[in-house]
């Protein structure tokens, strides 16, 4: 399967054509589980940025505002189809420019992806604005505008799914768009409009520029005054950096960040549903995963029996290339993050703490960004690897005895993206989980999403909300019509 394509040069997408910069720099895309060239990438300056934002601002005030609400779901739905269609060469592309196993890909990424706009086709036309009668003096509604032009700012950990869980709603409320992917992963976001310009979106309405972040193409869209809004979702460090290149012109602002999650294990739970859903929560996507439940909490009576069978399923994972359908962990998205979380390691055995299973590169695999499932224990609550997001197969359990004391251990961090509770106890349950500090709480489960809930973490993990209504909020201003009668 590595032969089935040579290399693949990745263009801009700006009103309605795929264009390379002025300049014609670009910039190399590597391959994770090999190390090889996949292609090169078009680099957008602040001339493509100029170019896609006055796209994006014609088309908002072009024929794309006389679409009516039916008219916008049914080209949401197409996309949604189109996906579909094109299911097995868009989890290829995403396999080769991510690492992640093609069986996951196709399972999980791409149907999602799709699912994405087809949620919205279906969720746009189906909600109504508040209205209220003031006695017989006068009647209130409210009215739905889009924000303007919004700036996707996407990461490289799950490409397509991520940027069509913000697309699809700016879309469905009648925005436009300047998407800027991972410059890590142009693959997906590329073939994307490729699919928007075949289901009848007019030119102008979806718009991608290729680059890198600070200081370049993501921090050229985050200033620009004519950008009314921006989604990001990625790392603290640049989150930060987008808040304030914004602040001049008051840009509205939805963040999606990082998580450093508990998984709160109490000794009555089922422990070997327990044990097989903890394997995906810890290692799926290589760990790559804002939500992954890195930080395992159990209670001692069960302890031993969780970290024996805990290790014994990791270690029956299958480490190694993408595209063999028995792989369940592959590559790592490149050198510098592999570098980084290798670094983790060593601060782990700095700290004293114990690697029951893992802890470096699986042997035979000489080339490719590969790190063992990892399982460490005998850390103490002050090291960096409880407290920072590694964002890799690593994960730390650590033993509790009472209620309360786990709880403040939950809550002892930046972060307050999710948390994941196992107990079978009814009214434990409750009360635990309103007293994690979090935006998302699964009881008995994990990664479990209705599109409709509200999305989202607390503190360093981000601002705002996305899914059904809450997403509607955030990609629309509201007006409020009074007519006295």
């Amino acid at each position: 399967m590595e032969t089935r394509i040579k290399t693949i040069h990745s263009q801009h997408f700006i009103n309605g054509q795929f264009t390379d910069s002025d300049n014609l720099k670009t910039f190399q895309n590597i391959n994770p589980a090999t190390e090889g060239l996949i292609g090169t990438v078009a680099q957008a300056g602040e001339e493509e940025v100029n170019y896609a934002v006055a796209a994006a601002r014609r088309a908002l005030d072009g024929t794309w505002k006389d679409y009516t609400l039916q008219e916008r779901s049914k080209i949401l739905r197409r996309i949604g189809d189109l996906i579909l269609e094109r299911l097995d060469e868009l989890a290829y592309l995403e396999s080769i420019d991510t690492g992640k196993p093609l069986p996951l890909a196709k399972k999980i990424d791409i149907p999602r992806a799709a699912y994405n706009f087809h949620f919205y086709a279906d969720y746009m036309i189906s909600m109504g604005n508040e209205a209220y009668q003031q006695d017989k003096e006068a009647f209130h509604y409210s009215y739905r505008h889009p924000v303007g032009v919004v700036g996707l700012i996407k990461p490289w950990n799950l490409p397509l799914l991520l940027l069509t869980w913000k697309l699809a709603p700016a879309l469905a409320t009648g925005n436009t768009t300047v998407i800027k992917p991972s410059e890590w992963t142009p693959l997906t976001a590329t073939a994307l409009m490729e699919i928007c310009k075949e289901a009848g979106l007019p030119n102008g309405v979806v718009n991608l520029v290729h680059g890198y972040g600070t200081g370049s193409t993501g921090e050229a869209i985050s200033k620009h005054p004519d950008v009314d809004a921006i989604s990001f979702i990625g790392e603290v460090k640049t989150g930060k950096a987008i808040m304030k290149s914004g602040a001049e012109s008051l840009k509205k602002l939805s963040f999606e960040l990082g998580g450093k999650n508990p998984n709160i294990i109490f000794s009555d739970a089922d422990i070997e549903e327990v044990i097989e859903t903890t394997i995906k929560s810890s290692f799926i996507n290589q760990g790559e995963v804002c939500l992954c439940g890195s930080r395992i909490y159990v209670e001692r009576p069960i302890y031993e029996e969780f970290i024996r069978k805990f290790a014994e399923r990791t270690k029956e994972l299958t480490v190694g290339n993408p595209l063999h359908e028995e792989t369940d962990i592959g590559a790592l998205i490149s050198k510098e993050h592999y570098e980084s979380v290798i670094n983790y390691l060593a601060i782990a055995k700095n700290d004293g703490g114990e690697i029951v299973t893992g802890g470096g590169r699986p042997e035979g695999l000489d080339s490719g960004y590969y790190i063992e499932p990892t399982i460490i224990t005998g850390l103490e609550r002050t090291s960096r690897c409880v407290r920072e997001e590694i964002f890799g197969p690593i994960v730390t359990i650590t033993p509790f005895d009472m209620e309360e004391e786990v709880i403040m251990q939950a809550n002892d961090t930046h972060y307050g993206l999710s948390a994941t509770i196992w107990t079978n106890d009814i009214k434990r349950a409750h009360r635990v989980a309103q007293s994690i500090r979090a935006g998302i709480i699964w009881v008995n489960t994990w990664f479990l999403r209705d599109l409709r809930t509200p999305f989202g973490g607390t503190n360093q993990s981000g601002i705002g909300r996305a899914g059904g209504m809450h997403s509607l909020d955030f990609y629309t201003e509201l007006s409020n019509i009074t007519i006295k009668l």
